[in-house]
């Protein structure tokens, strides 16, 4: 009998994989977190069973209670602040993920799958019936006087995408048969994160980090776009990818960092050269590269970093062409209601090549959760391409080209459906080239469209906290978890830290030394 391909096996290993997690977690992940809207308005009963007895009253919330403590992440932070690699988002940000406890510690499961047809005109454009996809597994758990994290995020992308990926007009980076791609995004490789995080705090107001991964992503440029909150409901890449995210799959890479609640400031020492076109395995390379990013969280609301990066020799169709980068961005997230949420993001990055003009991007891109189930998305972008970089003849390899594009889509989406979220989509597209780019293009505005399917995880209930005291506690357990309760409650209405401090201390001090908090009756 003949054996599979490599391919078919590790799409076959990817699938049964998925199927097992999926299997063995769901009826946990069922229980322990609902998506929004699934409890309702928590209120509490006048009277609670067995208190009219003079007893505690029964657990009633464990599932509520348990998510509180899974949520809060080292320094008391929210992990929903997490993003990519050590990157972080506003911890104010929607969780769209199923969790569990594990132990001491945690499980969280993260994925989101498109299917759907890709079209885009012009002399240069394509079509074609794509899936993009990703999951990602992630458990942390106490270990010492730090907290040990380990994560896995697989992609399907080189069978579902192929090796010269999905039509996008005016997009550029990577190779297909030894030849650059333009007009199209490669697919992600199979395994675009295998990483290993132990943050240490020090005090109650700094940690420290480190991070080390085979396949992850350094410190340089913003939470990657298939991250974002920003851009979750977006099934294609922005087009300035290489120039601002796209080191989030390296192959080697070792970071560390020092953090407050608000800062972090960390460097990296990784392998600097994109993925080769053999999708399905790791490249590693010694590390060649390094680079830092100071992050900055101002309350739960806002996310803002800048970083800088130096690349030797990242593409290996070029290995003597060096590239120096520098971004800036700025995330802001708002929550407007238990259903709905405004995710916005601004980023700047420019690659200034040993060869060649220094070339740049800037990338805003929104996503607006009306209710729960109708979201409206957009993207808008200029990138400054040379003709090298847009594959067209070699006497156009130094000359800079202006680029611009518009996205705009809608999701409806159902459910939730045993704690996930299938959706049904829409996607228009207009690019903006210059003149002297109509011979290649055949036209200075070339569309896009797409129709797609999409399946995630529902949000988790981070809002579906009990509106009152949870009576599942004792007094002094109901003290604390009232105190938590209401300082988590503030910060992710944006009050700042400093008033939460001044207003908390004295009341954890109370409970420290087990002296209960009176209550008004």
């Amino acid at each position: 009998m003949k054996s599979p391909s490599p391919r078919l096996a590790c799409a076959r290993w990817l699938l049964v994989a998925g199927g097992l997690v999926w299997g063995i977690s769901a009826p946990g992940f069922a229980s322990a977190q609902p998506a929004h809207g699934q409890h309702g308005d928590h209120q509490d009963p006048p009277h609670q069973h067995g208190e009219e007895h003079g007893q505690p009253a029964a657990q009633e919330h464990p599932p509520e209670h348990g998510h509180m403590a899974l949520m809060q992440g080292p320094l008391g932070s929210s992990r929903a602040r997490m993003g990519s690699g050590t990157s972080w988002l506003p911890d104010s940000s929607p969780m769209y993920g199923l969790m569990m406890p594990l132990g001491d510690g945690g499980l969280m499961f993260h994925g989101n799958v498109f299917a759907g047809y890709d079209w885009f005109g012009s002399d240069r454009g394509s079509d074609r019936i794509i899936g993009v996809n990703s999951i990602m597994g992630m458990a942390w758990h106490p270990v010492g006087p730090g907290e040990f994290t380990a994560r896995v995020m697989l992609s399907a992308e080189p069978a579902t995408v192929g090796k010269r990926g999905y039509p996008l007009i005016l997009q550029t980076g990577e190779t297909a048969d030894g030849e650059p791609l333009h007009d199209r995004q490669h697919p992600h490789d199979l395994f675009m994160e295998l990483g290993l995080l132990y943050t240490v705090p020090l005090s109650s107001s700094i940690g420290v980090q480190v991070y080390a991964a085979p396949a992850g992503e350094p410190a340089l440029g913003p939470t990657a776009f298939p991250h974002r909150i920003s851009a979750i409901s977006d099934p294609l890449a922005p087009l300035g990818h290489h120039w601002q995210d796209s080191t989030h799959i390296a192959f080697g890479v070792v970071t560390a960092g020092v953090f407050t609640r608000h800062f972090k400031l960390e460097g990296s020492w990784f392998n600097g050269r994109e993925p080769d076109e053999g999708r399905w395995d790791l490249d590693l390379r010694v590390p060649d590269s390094y680079s830092g990013r100071l992050s900055w969280n101002p309350n739960a609301s806002w996310s803002l970093q800048g970083s800088y990066g130096y690349l030797p020799s990242p593409e290996p169709n070029a290995p003597t062409i060096s590239l120096h980068r520098v971004t800036a961005s700025a995330t802001y997230n708002q929550r407007m209601g238990d259903e709905a949420n405004w995710a916005t993001t601004f980023v700047f990055g420019e690659n200034i090549e040993s060869e060649g003009p220094p070339t740049h991007s800037f990338l805003l891109e929104s996503n607006l959760n009306i209710d729960g189930h109708h979201v409206v998305y957009g993207r808008a972008e200029y990138v400054r391409k040379t003709g090298h970089d847009l594959v067209l003849p070699s006497e156009f390899d130094e000359r800079g080209f202006d680029l611009g594009m518009l996205a705009l889509g809608y999701v409806y989406y159902f459910g939730p459906l045993a704690s996930m979220a299938p959706g049904l989509g829409v996607r228009g597209t207009a690019g903006v080239v210059e003149g002297g780019l109509d011979p290649f293009y055949g036209n200075r505005f070339p569309l896009g469209a797409m129709v797609f399917v999409q399946l995630r995880p529902a949000a988790m209930s981070m809002q579906n906290r009990p509106r009152g005291r949870p009576a599942a506690l004792s007094v002094e357990e109901g003290d604390a978890e009232a105190v938590e309760f209401a300082v988590g409650t503030l910060r992710d209405h944006g009050v700042d830290d400093l008033v939460l401090r001044v207003v908390s201390e004295p009341l954890r001090d109370r409970l420290a030394h087990g002296v209960s908090i009176p209550r008004p009756r």
